[in-house]
């Protein structure tokens, strides 16, 4: 499977969700919430930010179903799902994972059928990863 790369300003979202918190990154200033991290805010263009957590819950803003040709490691895995998840308190930050039946279950293990944009999820752990389930 793919791991992430980090970066400086990422770092700390990783070392969060390896001890199965969800934080995002927040202007120290004027409170903006930020995503992806990066050192100054588009906002008010401080430098100054701090990571706040989350509750995790969120809704699918958007989901699409690969199918091979993929990636040799996830192709035994297809169909399964991709989604966009935009998190409850803070709308206009989305993340990126995918809907599993419970944390560490296979990519595979939610029917892609029942994927609905606006369904309700929220956040769990494996390996670091954020995935999300339905809630």
């Amino acid at each position: 499977m793919l791991s992430p790369v980090t970066d400086a300003d990422g770092a700390p979202f990783w070392e969060y969700a390896a001890r199965g918190e969800l934080r995002v990154q927040r202007c120290a200033d004027c409170g903006e919430p930020r995503f992806p991290p990066r050192p100054c805010c588009p906002h008010c263009q401080s430098f100054a930010s701090a990571w706040r957590a989350v509750s995790g819950r969120g809704r699918v803003w958007s989901y699409v179903v690969p199918h091979p040709p993929l990636l040799p490691g996830y192709a035994e895995l297809a169909p399964y799902n991709v989604v966009v998840v935009e998190l409850e308190e803070a709308p206009r930050i989305r993340l990126v994972g995918n809907v599993v039946a419970h944390a560490g279950a296979p990519l595979d293990s939610v029917d892609p059928a029942r994927l609905r944009i606006g369904a309700p999820v929220r956040a769990v752990f494996s390996g670091g990863l954020p995935q999300w389930v339905p809630a």
